[in-house]
Order: C-alpha cells, then sequence, then structure tokens
C-alpha cells in the first residue's frame, strides 16, 4: 500500500514514531494508501530545518525567489493531469473540476506571488518636516495549515505568498486529502528548492497542528478550516501575541431579484449551490428569491438540482461526486434529518446514493425560517434551502441573519440596487450577477464566525512581512 511521508529538511521522512493513518477514497470508502501521523518531535524537526533555511532564503534577492516560485509553477504545469489525478481520488472531486479549475488555480498561485514578489513595495510619505519610509521584513518560520476540501488549490494559496516574502515554512495539510502537498513537496525537491524552506508534516490536529501553533519559534500562522478549530487556534496565537490568518466558515446568502436573468443564469446558480458537492465555503447555501418569482423559481430549480449528475469522479460526465469522508456523509446527513425535524420539505434529494462511497444526493429544502439551525449553520455538503423575501429590506435583514459573513451573491438587473445592496451586506464578498469570479490581487476574508484577516494579493504579503517605519529629518 502507497505510503505518504513528511518532507523534512528537503527530503522525504518517515514518522519518528513509525504511525500511520489511513487515507480513503471517497468513492467506494476503501483505505487506498497511508499517511505519516506525526507528532510533537516531528513538528521540532520541521521548525528547526525551517529555521535554518530561513536565513538565507531571507537573504536572497526577491527575483531570486521568484523565479523559483515560477520554476515549481512550471514543474506543476507539466504534470497537472497527475496531480488532478490525485486530487479526485483523495478528496472525491470530479477529475474534470481537479484538472481544468484547482489544479491550475494552483499553478496560478505560484506564478502570481513569483511576480508579486518582484512588485511589492515598500510605502513612502514625504512631509514638511521629512520623509518617512517603511521597511518590509520577513517574520522568519511561518505555520500553513490547510484544508481537505481544496487541497492543492489552498496549499498552494498559503505557501506561495509566504515564501515569496521571504519566510520558510512548515506546512500542515489535512490528514484527510494529503496526497498533492505531498506531491508537491517532493517536486520542490526535484527542482532543486533549498532544503528547509518548504517543509511538509502530516499528522491529525491534536497531534501535529497544535504543536505548530504553539512553538514559539513559528512567527504566523495561517489557517482555513472549521470556525471551531479557529477558534481554538485564535485563542492560542493571541495568547503568545502571535499573527494569525482566519480564513473559516460560510453560511453564504444568494438574493435572486425577480428582475433578474435567472432563467438565463439558472446553470451558475445550480452551480453555486453543489460545486465539489457543496463543499466550498464560498457555496450559495441559503438561496433567497422575490417571492413574485418563487414558485417558477423553486420549480425549475429543484428540475435542475434532480438533473445533476453525480457519479465516479472520473466519470467525464458527472458534475458532482461523493463527500469527502464518513464523517462528512453522516454530518450532512444527520443535517438533512435536522431540518426534517425543524419542519423543513425536502423537495428534492435527502437521502444517500444507493452505491458504495460517501454519495448523497443533490438536497433542495423549503419551508424553513431564519432562526432554525438548518439556515443558520454551515452544513458543508449539497444541501440548499429557498425561502421568499418581499422587498428589498426583508432580503436583506435574512441575508445578514447569523454569526458567518464570508460571502453573497445578488442577480438583478438594477445596478443601483445592486450597489446599495451590496455595501449593506454584512461579509467580506460580494458577487453581482456572477459567483466565484476572482481576481488575485483582491482581498479575500470574512467577518464574524467567517473569520479574521485577509488573504490575497497585497494583504498576503503583508501578513507575512512585519512593517518598521523609518523617519529621516530632512532640516
Amino acid at each position: 500500500m502507497q505510503r505518504l511521508t513528511h518532507w523534512i529538511d528537503g527530503a522525504a521522512r518517515a514518522p519518528g514514531r513509525d504511525h500511520w493513518l489511513p487515507v480513503h477514497d471517497p468513492a467506494t470508502g476503501r483505505t487506498y494508501a497511508e499517511v505519516a501521523a506525526g507528532d510533537a518531535a516531528d513538528i521540532d524537526a520541521a521548525i528547526a530545518a525551517a529555521a535554518r533555511a530561513a536565513p538565507a532564503w531571507a537573504a536572497l534577492p526577491n527575483s531570486a525567489r521568484a523565479a523559483w516560485l515560477e520554476t515549481l509553477a512550471v514543474a506543476l504545469e507539466a504534470r497537472i493531469d497527475d496531480f488532478a489525478h490525485a486530487e479526485s481520488r483523495d478528496g472525491g472531486k470530479p477529475f474534470a473540476l481537479a484538472r481544468d479549475a484547482e489544479i491550475p488555480r494552483a499553478v496560478a498561485n505560484l506564478r502570481f506571488f513569483a511576480h508579486a514578489a518582484t512588485q511589492f513595495a515598500s510605502e513612502s510619505h514625504h512631509g514638511e518636516a521629512g520623509l518617512h519610509y517603511t521597511l518590509r521584513a520577513p517574520l522568519g518560520v511561518v505555520a500553513a495549515i490547510s484544508p481537505w476540501n481544496l487541497p492543492l488549490y489552498l496549499f498552494t494559496w498559503k505557501i506561495a505568498p509566504a515564501l515569496a516574502a521571504g519566510n520558510t515554512v512548515v506546512a500542515k495539510p489535512s490528514e484527510i486529502t494529503p496526497a498533492t502537498a505531498t506531491l508537491l513537496a517532493a517536486l520542490s525537491g526535484e527542482i532543486g528548492l533549498p532544503p528547509g524552506v518548504l517543509n511538509v508534516v502530516h499528522g491529525a490536529g491534536a497531534d501535529v497542528g497544535d504543536a505548530l501553533v504553539d512553538d514559539p519559534r513559528v512567527r504566523a500562522v495561517s489557517f482555513t478550516g472549521s470556525t471551531a478549530v479557529g477558534r481554538r487556534i485564535g485563542a492560542r496565537t493571541g495568547a503568545q501575541l502571535k499573527k494569525a490568518s482566519l480564513e473559516l466558515g460560510g453560511k453564504n446568502a444568494t438574493l435572486v431579484f425577480a428582475d433578474s436573468d435567472w432563467e438565463d443564469q439558472l446553470g451558475t446558480l445550480v452551480r453555486s449551490a453543489f460545486q465539489n458537492s457543496g463543499q466550498i465555503c464560498l457555496c450559495g447555501s441559503r438561496i433567497l428569491v422575490e417571492r413574485r418569482i418563487y414558485e417558477t423559481f423553486r420549480e425549475r430549480f429543484v428540475s435542475e438540482a434532480v438533473a445533476l449528475r453525480v457519479g465516479d469522479p472520473m466519470d467525464p460526465d458527472a458534475r458532482m461526486g461523493p463527500l469527502v469522508s464518513q464523517a462528512q456523509f453522516d454530518k450532512v446527513l444527520g443535517a438533512i434529518e435536522r431540518a426534517r425535524a425543524e419542519g423543513g420539505r425536502v423537495l428534492c434529494g435527502g437521502h444517500a446514493l444507493d452505491r458504495p462511497g460517501w454519495f448523497v444526493a443533490p438536497t433542495v429544502i423549503d419551508g424553513l425560517g431564519p432562526d432554525c439551525a438548518t439556515n443558520r449553520e454551515e452544513i458543508f455538503g449539497p444541501v440548499v434551502t429557498l425561502q421568499p423575501f418581499d422587498d428589498d429590506a426583508q432580503a436583506l435583514a435574512l441575508a445578514n441573519a447569523g454569526d458567518y459573513g464570508l460571502s453573497a451573491a445578488i442577480w438583478t438587473r438594477d445596478l443601483a440596487r445592486a450597489h446599495r445592496v451590496a455595501a449593506a451586506l454584512h461579509v467580506g464578498m460580494v458577487w453581482i450577477n456572477t459567483w466565484l469570479m476572482r481576481d488575485l490581487r483582491t482581498p479575500f476574508g470574512g467577518t464574524g464566525a467567517s473569520g479574521l484577516g485577509r488573504e490575497g494579493g497585497v494583504d498576503a504579503m503583508r501578513f507575512f512581512t512585519e512593517a518598521k517605519n523609518v523617519g529621516l529629518s530632512l532640516g
């Protein structure tokens, strides 16, 4: 059976205590590999390697670090199919989605921050008394903790700006989907990246993540994952006065106004609810529809959801695969039963598919109020609710109900309304007449229970550096 090892100080390394965790194929439920179960000793070795490599890596010219990231991007781009196969098997996502979107986005992350390394400039301010300018220095050793839903996409979203800014990295990918991080670490060795610059330690959060967050040699922690774990990490880093970026959950609203071209965009609306089996923090899991089109919209949307092809991730026609794990499968089915108990009406789906693996049918529910758990708690699966609204004020009240504030989408032809509603939404990101339109230069992150800080563009480079102001008298 395949074994996925740590990558420490430029080499593959078995766990010190020879302990391994199973890695499952979500399409069958069977174990297909084992991943190293790291512990505090493995974390100590990785941090020590990163600390040794940090001075030389920070001393490189920005252009040299940019060249390393570009070389890694080129090497990854040449092996997109290999990485897509690994990503699809690990996470159960359709191979086409991994090949055409997620692995290319990982390449784009590396390439974008390679360029950012040479464009990120100090600020200067000239006043009557003199000149002020800001120096930005790398922090040293930083931690990158990435989730299971978009494994390589979010792994590179963290390590690329950290490395570009001159830091060395100890990364902990999810133990549920460890394959592509392992492959990328090995690829970094193939291109000759200096030992210790990028280290990958696998294992459970309690064994590896806590040790990584708590180590005083680690100067910052970038985490993407659940709100519950993010709160624990925030408490630990806060006690140490250590930098933390926390990109957490979402319970995102999609607002569909009667004047929108919703019939022409129904495919996008369905995709925004069910892409990656609803296991994307940006999926629109609460669809709010203006009442005068509600019944027609409901009928058409349910029809499209029923027509979604759910199947083997390697099936080129499959639009949805299984959930990532037995635990997630059980959680989603439990949430559907809770919705029924709360009085929700299941319009389609609501059950597991009769086949091996962790497949759940696309599920649409209506008849629930804004205060029920189903409309307030993140489910992270192929489950959406429909709610009608009568006017802009009610739409905003429904959209802003709850603790999360990651993203929202507005569908209307009235651009004045679109801008007005966008400004009033309590979220970090808003799309108008589209979904998941991203520009890597823009800030990414949410408010409330959706996290702290922003990733992307200059925000990421600022997070991974320390600012120092220098004042020069010109008198």
